[in-house]
């Protein structure tokens, strides 16, 4: 396999761990931040995102909704992006 199709295969994944978190708010809005974003993101992206994904959803959720501040080993720049979408605007 190379290169090419084994970050396909990664995106492919981290798009279904996207949809399907568990929290159907999240769901949504984590989801559509995927449909935005995947296919552009290089390997240190994905690894980011990745590791957002491991985040349990009431943290991430609270990172979201502004009631807890991201700690700082997870203010990445994809988390940045993350925290910038603009998931209604996808809506329209």
């Amino acid at each position: 396999m190379n290169a090419t199709n084994a970050l396909e295969i990664r995106r492919k994944r981290l798009m279904f761990r996207s949809a399907y978190r568990g929290m159907k708010e999240l769901d949504l809005v984590i989801g559509a931040f995927a449909q935005a974003y995947l296919q552009s993101f290089g390997a240190d992206a994905l690894r980011e995102y990745e590791a957002i994904l491991d985040v349990p959803d009431s943290d991430l959720l609270d990172w979201l909704c502004g009631k807890s501040p991201v700690p700082p080993a997870m203010d990445t720049e994809t988390m940045r992006l993350l925290m910038n979408f603009d998931y209604v605007k996808t809506l329209r």
